[in-house]
């Protein structure tokens, strides 16, 4: 089923800088192979949700196999039915 999300990732507890937990975060999420495009506020992602969800869960082990020992992850995702979505369709 393809998918559109747009996750948050805030490392909590890694100091009063989170740039380079969250760049990383960001790379992890280029690397799935999902469109990603990232935004002020997060990361818009499109795809197959199961592989979104598994790149989500592969942002956490990672950054917790790294040393960020809490993270909070917002997310937010929409499937249709009645078409694919896309991340360019959604702002026309």
């Amino acid at each position: 089923m393809k998918a559109l999300a747009e996750i948050q990732v805030i490392p909590i507890g890694a100091g009063v800088s989170v740039r380079s937990q969250v760049k990383r975060a960001h790379a992890l999420l280029e690397a799935s192979g999902l469109h990603v495009e990232l935004h002020a506020n997060g990361t818009n992602i499109e795809g197959d949700l199961r592989a979104i969800l598994d790149a989500i869960e592969t942002v956490h082990e990672t950054l917790h196999s790294e040393g960020v020992v809490r993270l909070s992850t917002h997310v937010k995702i929409g499937t249709r039915t009645d078409k694919q979505p896309s991340l360019a369709g959604k702002l026309f």
